[in-house]
């Protein structure tokens, strides 16, 4: 982005960032007044409706890395990165009507007290202690990279000023406020980051002479959603059989995510707010990969700065059109920053204080998730600039990759725990471990890698395996571990198991009144999930039948 930016701004856009900011904090400050207790902080007092709750999901998913990633890979492969966002649709079906049933009848707080009630205590630990460690390495860190090279080039600041103040902004209602002030925020911002991008596109459209110009002024395998299978990022196998591992455990698995559905009033909203975040998720792809192709005709963007192709898309708009995309680009960072304060200290709180101190009266436990909130934080700032040795030039890769090297064992544990009875604790933990320790192995081969040229030659083929391809590999291993461990160990017994598996909940089952379901509800669910899944068929008729063609013509 050229320098200056700031100088481009009129007062009209400066009202439009101001506005939005005064929306937000005013929307938190009324929810903070109200979060006295551990359920009105950490679930909303469970009374969210299925917009607010399916815009929440959208906003805490979409970030500042979305719009600087997604364009940058956009510019760098075309469009096989919007497989990413495609897939994520089909998991938030995943989520609506596999999971959360189980979720909302347990009445559980966190995704690891789901576990420990599947599987045992020490399950429930593991979760927490990785979800943390996770959210330092992901999604505070990469928010904050990604936030500070656009505020940057906006206003000359450099990453820790930059990322001190979006902390600050962010945690002053959502710390303050709990998932409430967070979730109706999100709502909020969902609206404006989806407006703004949108009208960002349609823009960069017409400065290149409409769509038809559009198409032909792109590399023709920029079309293809399909990369060949040795495509360092994007090869087809890794997307096709990795990708759905990672959806199920950041969609379906994670408290980042999952915690604002367990805030609905019942499951019909829980669910339509997962379907209405599934239709959101096709939008990413026209309003966010599609600008950084956009950018093709436009800019010369040199080798391993395509992070900078959204912000130098962003000089391109007019007088107040200018604040709207800047306010949006605000919402992306704070809705994902307001999200992840709020995880961190539900899970802190409710999985590894409060189990350890069982009178701590409401009070304390509302305090204690602000206070580690604040830690997570400071620990995510003091790691970004590490981040550049695990490919952080290209941001939404180096997020993919973090998540794939994480997310294969609790994908397994949590996925065929609920189909199969039989697993049991011993092959939960030894299952979790042995992905713990190929994760970890694998990061730390690859830092010294990339950092200080380390060479093994006789691993050096698992070193630099494509990261999806390494995804699957460790998805492999861990569920031979946990069937194999399972069966040589004792069953849980049937009572353990109650309602926690399909096998053992009776149909009738309502554990608690929230999980009710009506046959209305149902019926428009089903409807929404046939008319999105008719969608993805056609979008990927089109980039796996048509495109090629076009392509070869």
């Amino acid at each position: 982005m050229p320098e200056g930016l700031t100088e481009q701004l009129e007062i009209v856009d400066w009202v439009i960032i101001g506005a939005y900011f005064l929306v937000v904090m005013a929307i938190g400050f009324h929810f903070a007044r109200k979060a006295k207790d551990t359920t009105s902080y950490f679930l909303a007092g469970r009374h969210a409706g299925w917009i607010a709750i399916g815009g929440a999901l959208f906003a805490a998913n979409i970030s500042s890395e979305h719009f600087v990633g997604l364009a940058g890979d956009g510019y760098n492969s075309g469009f096989a990165v919007a497989q990413f966002e495609l897939f994520a649709a089909v998991a938030c079906l995943a989520l609506g009507w596999i999971f959360l049933p189980f979720y909302i009848r347990t009445g559980v707080f966190t995704m690891p007290e789901f576990l420990e009630r599947r599987y045992g205590k020490k399950c429930r630990t593991y979760l927490t202690i990785i979800s943390l460690i996770s959210y330092v390495l992901t999604k505070v860190s990469v928010t904050l990279f990604a936030g500070s090279l656009f505020l940057n080039m906006l206003f000359g600041w450099d990453l820790y000023t930059s990322s001190l103040l979006m902390v600050i902004a962010t945690g002053i209602y959502a710390v303050a406020g709990g998932l409430a002030a967070v979730i109706y925020t999100e709502l909020i911002q969902a609206f404006i980051l989806i407006g703004g991008a949108f009208i960002l596109t349609l823009i960069g459209l017409d400065k290149v002479g409409g769509i038809s110009a559009f198409i032909d002024g792109i590399p023709r395998e920029h079309f293809s959603m399909f990369k060949p299978i040795d495509h360092p990022s994007y090869p087809w196998t890794g997307m096709i059989f990795g990708l759905p591992i990672l959806g199920v455990w950041y969609w379906c698995t994670d408290q980042y995510i999952v915690q604002r559905a367990l805030g609905a009033r019942n499951l019909d909203h829980a669910r339509g707010g997962a379907i209405l975040a599934a239709f959101l998720k096709l939008l990413p792809m026209f309003i966010l990969v599609m600008p950084g192709m956009i950018a093709i005709q436009l800019f010369d963007v040199a080798e391993g700065e395509s992070n900078t192709v959204y912000p130098l898309l962003t000089t391109l708009l007019p007088v107040g059109v200018k604040g709207l995309v800047i306010a949006g680009l605000f919402a992306a960072m704070m809705s994902s920053l307001a999200a992840c304060f709020n995880s961190c200290g539900t899970l802190f709180t409710m999985d590894l204080y409060k189990p350890r101190r069982p009178n701590a009266s409401e009070r304390e436990l509302v305090l204690v998730g602000r206070v580690v909130t604040v830690i997570i934080v400071v620990l995510g700032i003091l790691y970004v600039p590490f981040m550049k040795y695990l490919g952080g030039s290209q941001l939404y890769e180096y997020l993919q990759k973090i998540q794939a090297y994480i997310s294969p064992p609790i994908a397994a544990v949590f996925l065929l725990g609920i189909f199969w009875k039989r697993l049991n604790a011993r092959g939960a933990l030894a299952s979790l471990y042995a992905g713990f320790i190929m994760g970890v192995l694998r990061l730390t081969f690859e830092f010294g890698y990339n950092a200080y040229a380390w060479h093994f030659e006789s691993i050096d083929w698992l070193i630099t395996m494509n990261f999806l391809h390494f995804a699957i590999l460790m998805f492999g291993v861990c569920v031979a571990v946990l069937v194999v461990v399972s069966l040589l160990s004792p069953p849980l017994s049937a009572a353990q198991l109650q309602g926690l598996t399909f096998a053992t909940t009776p149909k009738d089952a309502k554990a608690v009144s929230i999980a009710e379901s009506t046959p209305r509800g149902r019926s428009i669910t089903m409807l929404a999930s046939g008319i999105l899944l008719g969608i993805l068929a056609v979008l990927w008729a089109i980039f796996y039948v048509i495109i090629p063609r076009y392509i070869g013509s």
